[in-house]
């Protein structure tokens, strides 16, 4: 028996309520590009909206004018989702909070989550949602789950609760160290001065 490797999040569908509420939310509060709209090819009443989340890949929401949106939270059981996390820089970031709050939309404020922070707020149907900016930016060559990776080993190894800054920087100089040779024979720290 053999795996089915994924290689990414192809696109993730929502239920929706009416469709300006949808394009209104993802376009207009989140800067998402509306770019596709169809039927949904399985239940002709309802219209299947594509939006670009800035990676090229696909949120889609399934809409039909007969729902109205209703702001309730979302069911959190096991099965259900319980949030939807996007990446924003950190000059989005800055600014994500006067912006919610132009709008009147109730926010956390910003959390420490270790190797990034963020900001939760629920669409206008109850959704929970995340914007999250990392703390730091990966070496060339590397992604952020490797460097989160070797972070990772570092805390455990530590015996220290979660990954702080600290593992994120010594993470980073250990997968540089890994990735670029040197000419020199001692790459140890040093002091110059």
């Amino acid at each position: 028996m053999q795996k089915i490797q994924s290689q990414a999040v192809h696109h993730i569908t929502l239920t929706g309520a009416n469709r300006q509420t949808s394009i209104d939310f993802w376009e207009g509060v989140l800067g998402m590009p509306f770019v596709f709209e169809q039927p949904n090819l399985d239940r002709a009443s309802e219209s299947h909206l594509y939006f670009d989340p800035g990676d090229g890949r696909l949120i889609t929401i399934f809409t039909d004018e007969g729902r109205k949106p209703d702001p309730r939270r979302t069911p959190t059981e096991p099965g259900c989702v319980h949030h939807i996390a996007f990446s924003v820089s950190r000059a989005s970031f800055t600014q994500a909070i006067k912006r919610l709050d132009d709008r009147g939309i109730k926010h956390t404020g910003v959390k420490d989550r270790g190797i990034f922070d963020s900001i939760y707020f629920t669409d206008p149907l109850g959704l929970l949602i995340e914007l999250a900016c990392y703390k730091f930016e990966p070496p060339t060559g590397c992604t952020h789950v490797e460097v989160i990776h070797e972070a990772h080993k570092i805390r455990v190894a530590r015996g220290d609760y979660n990954i702080g800054e600290v593992h994120l920087a010594d993470a980073i100089e250990i997968l540089v160290a890994r990735r670029n040779g040197s000419l020199s024979a001692d790459r140890s720290p040093k002091n110059p001065y």
